[in-house]
């Protein structure tokens, strides 16, 4: 699986788009990193930027960025409004796919060392990537501002985690950076038919963290209760990881809860809506929609989705496209403004937008790229083509038993088949395109120059790497169109009575995707010089056909069986 991560600078400059037009282009340099959003603003004098991409890349780029900005932002002649300590302010690396915290983490102090080392910046590490306790809060890192920097620097407590610790003439210029890997942050708000600001505060102190003050008697105007240093003591609130409040929206008229979720692991997108709902309607006020700000990762919102189709009793298994519609309506998020998922969510802006797809034509247009003169796709691809269309049949039997009237108490039963068949499908879908780029990558090697001896060596050798992987991949086919054929199994002994043939026909089709892909693994491992993966590799491919014959034979007896007592 591939890494993910996302970074969020914030540049203290707001207002001269020329220095953040040169921090951008700087970023845009590297290529296979993703610019999602920049947010500039001129009371803070402050721009948020976001952009994702592998780590390596990533780093890459946020270290050009830096650069950049520490040669173009003066700290000593800023003004903002905003909490700041330098050009380079804040730079949060967060995971978002195939990467854990620990991983993200340890990137995070790779690249702070080489600011350090490579640009002369005072770095501090925050949330994961913090050295101690006290410094993983940010606002502890940056107590003081740019104006305390000198002492901080100075402050053995406060030594930076890498680069100067001294206020000298670049450090001067460029003031410190606070860099961190931490949880991906959900700018989060939620509309309300009302117009009452106090209200709309009122719901959010019940749901966000800090919660509300503690207050004698009355716990609107009641005195104010402080602890023995003189701050307020405040009632936690019912969600930990939420910062929120309360305020009203001239532009549409209406009050919004607006939330910050700092934490999506603990706390799902869906729960603080249903809470939000739940809270709002103690006050006779209802949530009339939601809307997200910035970005957000396919798998919250397909949580989100799924939620509620499971609330309403309904199958999981059905397509992506379908669950993130419910999880969009469920909650409202096209309410102000239309939600389009392939805007809203960071692996779809990743996606390649001019790279063709084979699963992206339609079924016409992929036939005829078949039949075309070109030798891709071929049968590998065809296989993996009829192996997701088996894995497709078992899926939909499963959600049509999971909504048969009469059969209402068997519906998550059915619901988790129809999930793994999906699962299957999904993994087929994609190995139309990967066997296909598979044999590109045959094609590609052959095409390498040869004109020395060691030009020879290296063209042979990535002739063998590419036939290898020509070979593992429609092994891949093999193995998950026969796992698919679990479902047909259950399908048919369990299933929709009206649906068995369709379980019968995707067991046909699973069978013909382990048949077929054999042909590509026999013809691809012929060429290569490996003798003993080859012997391993047929081994197993005879096994998984006859398993794949036996299991197409025992679906096939009960789908006719059960044919025959309906004739």
């Amino acid at each position: 699986m591939k890494q993910i991560i996302e970074c969020v600078p914030n540049f203290s400059e707001g207002n001269n788009m020329e220095i953040i037009d040169q921090i951008l282009r700087e970023i845009k340099s590297v290529e296979g990193v993703k610019l999602i959003d920049v947010d500039p603003g001129k009371a803070t004098n402050r721009t948020v930027v976001t952009f994702v991409g592998s780590p390596d890349e990533v780093c890459e780029a946020a270290f050009r960025a830096v650069k950049i900005a520490a040669e173009t932002i003066d700290m000593s002649k800023h003004h903002g409004e905003h909490p700041r300590f330098g050009a380079t302010d804040v730079l949060p690396l967060i995971p978002i796919k195939g990467i854990s915290m620990e991983e993200t983490a340890e990137y995070a102090r790779k690249l702070g060392k080489r600011i350090g080392d490579e640009l002369g910046i005072p770095v501090y590490c925050y949330e994961f990537a913090a050295s101690e306790e006290k410094r993983r809060n940010l606002a502890n890192c940056r107590a003081g501002e740019y104006e305390g920097l000198a002492q901080k620097l100075i402050d053995p407590a406060w030594k930076p985690d890498f680069g100067p610790a001294e206020l000298n003439e670049k450090v001067k210029k460029t003031g410190a950076t606070a860099l961190s890997a931490r949880n991906f942050l959900i700018a989060y708000n939620v509309n309300l038919n009302t117009t009452s600001t106090r209200w709309a505060n009122s719901i959010a102190y019940d749901i966000r963290e800090k919660g509300r003050v503690k207050r004698e008697g009355n716990p609107l105007t009641g005195k104010i209760i402080k602890d023995e240093f003189g701050n307020p003591v405040y009632i936690p609130g019912l969600l930990k990881g939420v910062k929120g409040i309360g305020w009203f929206i001239e532009e549409y008229g209406i009050a919004q809860l607006s939330f910050n979720i700092t934490d999506i692991n603990a706390v799902p997108l869906h729960q603080l809506f249903e809470l939000a709902c739940e809270r709002a309607a103690l006050r006779g006020i209802r949530v009339t929609g939601s809307e997200l700000v910035g970005v957000i990762p396919l798998q919250a919102m397909l949580d989100a989705g799924k939620y509620f189709l499971h609330k309403q009793r309904r199958s999981t298994g059905i397509s992506d496209e379908e669950i993130l519609k419910i999880a969009i309506k469920s909650m409202g998020l096209d309410e102000l403004a239309p939600f389009d998922p392939k805007k809203k969510i960071i692996e779809y802006r990743m996606e390649n937008q001019t790279q063709k797809n084979l699963v992206d034509l339609t079924v016409k247009q992929f036939t005829l790229e078949t039949a075309s003169e070109s030798a891709a796709p071929g049968g590998g691809s065809i296989s993996a083509c009829m192996g997701a269309m088996g894995a497709a049949l078992g899926t939909m039997v499963a959600n049509l038993s999971a909504h048969k009237k009469g059969w209402e108490d068997r519906w998550e039963e059915f619901s988790d088949w129809a999930e793994k068949g999906k699962s299957y499908q999904d993994q087929l879908l994609r190995l139309i395109d990967e066997d296909t780029q598979a044999f590109n990558g045959i094609m590609e090697a052959f095409g390498l120059s040869q004109k020395n001896e060691s030009e020879k060596v290296t063209r042979k050798a990535a002739i063998q790497q590419a036939t290898r992987t020509a070979t593992e991949i429609p092994f891949r086919v093999m193995q998950v169109s026969y796992e698919s054929m679990e479902v047909m199994m259950a399908m048919a002994e369990n299933g929709n009575p009206n649906s068995v043939s369709d379980a019968g026909v995707g067991a046909l089709a699973a069978r013909s995707a382990v048949l077929g892909a054999a042909l590509n693994v026999k013809i691809n491992a012929g060429s290569l010089t490996d003798k003993e993966f080859v012997i391993q590799m047929l081994e197993q491919v005879n096994e998984l056909e006859q398993k794949a014959i036996e299991r197409e034979k025992e679906i096939l007896e009960i789908v006719n069986r059960k044919i025959a007592s309906v004739c």
